[in-house]
């Protein structure tokens, strides 16, 4: 009886990976030469750390800040990225405050054999697939439509995922490797320099296009597969106008390629509110920007993060720690915060479940042999969960031909993610445990400007100002960022 479930699910999702798993336009550019990563840079020193867990958070004062940017970068989940912040934080003489990944973990392969996570020796790996069968099936393996997480279907979708694209890593190893200080200097200093949270999930549990229309207007519309057809839904920049606050997308390909064309009419009658990215370099530094801004990614020219040959990872944070300088070392820094997200985990392992409306958060700490996982650490894990679907639209866009897609609605998220919030105002080496999805920027730019709720999934979002301590900020004078290399090997090959 399992076998025959596998199989139906490795037939669905290599279908999906070959409809679905790709990047969200445009192809990258080739990687650079290999080389060798350099020593990780000594972060400057920095003020005592935070109250650590179990304590309530503080609120800062969010009317100080006057200038919001916000992106979202490609497909890594927070095992994948953060899971080793621990080792860092202590380098730092820093508690363990981070959810990071246990060390029993694994998962298993098509073989039976169980993969452990381990340290990736390169920067660039095959493409992978979040995609909605893909998403259900990490989460529970042979039974693709439950709310119990097992937890166990990473590596054999990653497996599928190579097969469906000709990749050569048809065990599915790619998707239990990390990084760590070594190759992400420059975002470990920041994580832990500023605030993060180790409770910050993706939205929906699919691919890149649905997870991008909710972080612009906290939904899909129905959607959850890319749109054929543009939708009708207001947007957080249609709020903001509608209050006459000031707002510019900044695009850093050489032609837009934004989610925001999903949308009916937007691009017609925003046409003049989407500018080079380097506008936001001259703005930044006249101390022009507006009050929110949204910076949308390199698809085209490979500086979006996303897996696949040749698509190295140090290039994109390279890129994003320019932007982050450029803030930093400007009239704007003063007033302004930068928050920095992914879009969805990309099929990248973590051992924290998807949140599940109605439902406590669990996480897997040992091997996952088909198992539930237990109660998540923290005792909001316990709390059941408000992940609301956003307007009662169930996914319209299901794939019912054999294979089908899994049934399920949006009233859960997606897998945790990379997130940090850097501001003269972030909270030194702070580390949020309150679950939230990247909605909640939508709601912290209403609360901060006086908006109402697009709909129930960011009015259910988390109070921003949790991540500021703004009567005494930390950051008025920005630490110095360590540069980011991008000379590391940039290889398929897998130890």
């Amino acid at each position: 009886m399992h076998l025959s479930r596998f199989l139906f699910a490795l037939l669905l999702s290599s279908m999906m990976c070959l409809l679905c798993g790709c990047a969200l336009f445009g192809v990258p550019e080739t990687a650079g030469p290999p080389g060798i990563p350099g020593p990780t840079p000594t972060p400057t020193p920095v003020p005592p750390p935070p109250p650590g867990p179990g304590t309530p958070p503080t609120l800062g004062d969010i009317s100080k800040i006057n200038h919001i940017v916000f992106m979202a970068q490609e497909n890594r989940s927070f095992d994948h990225y953060f899971g080793h912040l621990n080792a860092y934080r202590a380098l730092q003489g820093l508690g363990a405050d981070v959810d990071g990944t246990p060390a029993a973990v694994s998962n298993p392969a098509d073989d039976g054999s169980q993969i452990a996570p381990f340290h990736l020796q390169t920067v660039c790996i095959e493409n992978t697939s979040a995609a909605w069968a893909t998403s259900h099936i990490n989460f529970n393996r042979f039974s693709l439509s439950s709310n119990t997480p097992t937890m166990d279907g990473f590596v054999v979708e990653g497996a599928a995922a190579a097969k469906g694209q000709g990749s050569s890593d048809v065990i599915g190893k790619r998707v239990m490797g990390f990084y760590t200080q070594d190759e992400l200097p420059s975002y470990y200093f920041l994580a832990t320099q500023f605030a993060t949270s180790d409770r910050w999930f993706a939205p929906a549990p699919t691919e890149t296009q649905p997870n991008r229309m909710y972080l612009v207007a906290a939904t899909s519309v129905g959607h959850a597969h890319a749109p054929t057809n543009t939708v009708s839904a207001p947007t957080i920049f249609d709020l903001l106008d509608q209050k006459g606050v000031s707002w510019k997308i900044y695009y850093v390909d050489p032609t837009i390629d934004s989610e925001l064309s999903f949308f009916t009419g937007f691009m017609s009658k925003h046409r003049d509110k989407f500018f080079p990215i380097s506008q936001y370099m001259v703005d930044v530094a006249n101390g022009n920007l507006p009050s929110v801004a949204f910076i949308d990614p390199g698809f085209q020219v490979g500086s979006d993060e996303h897996p696949g040959t040749g698509n190295n990872i140090q290039r994109g944070s390279s890129f994003i720690v320019s932007l982050v300088k450029a803030l930093m070392q400007s009239p704007s820094w003063k007033d302004s915060t930068f928050i920095l997200t992914f879009d969805e985990h990309g099929g990248m392992f973590d051992h924290v479940a998807s949140r599940v409306n109605g439902q406590p958060i669990f996480a897997m700490t040992q091997p996952s042999t088909g198992q539930p996982a237990t109660l998540g650490m923290y005792s909001g894990d316990a709390v059941s969960q408000v992940v609301p679907s956003p307007d009662g639209i169930p996914p319209q866009d299901l794939f019912t031909s054999p294979p089908a897609d899994p049934a399920g609605d949006f009233d859960r998220n997606g897998f945790r993610l990379p997130f940090i919030v850097i501001s003269p105002f972030s909270k030194a080496h702070y580390v949020s445990h309150t679950p939230a999805d990247n909605t909640s920027i939508l709601k912290f730019i209403e609360d901060r400007f006086g908006l109402p709720s697009l709909n129930k999934r960011d009015a259910a979002g988390i109070n921003f100002a949790e991540f500021f301590e703004t009567n005494n900020p930390a950051w008025l004078t920005p630490p110095t960022v360590p540069d980011q290399p991008t000379n590391a090997p940039c290889t398929d090959t897998l130890p």
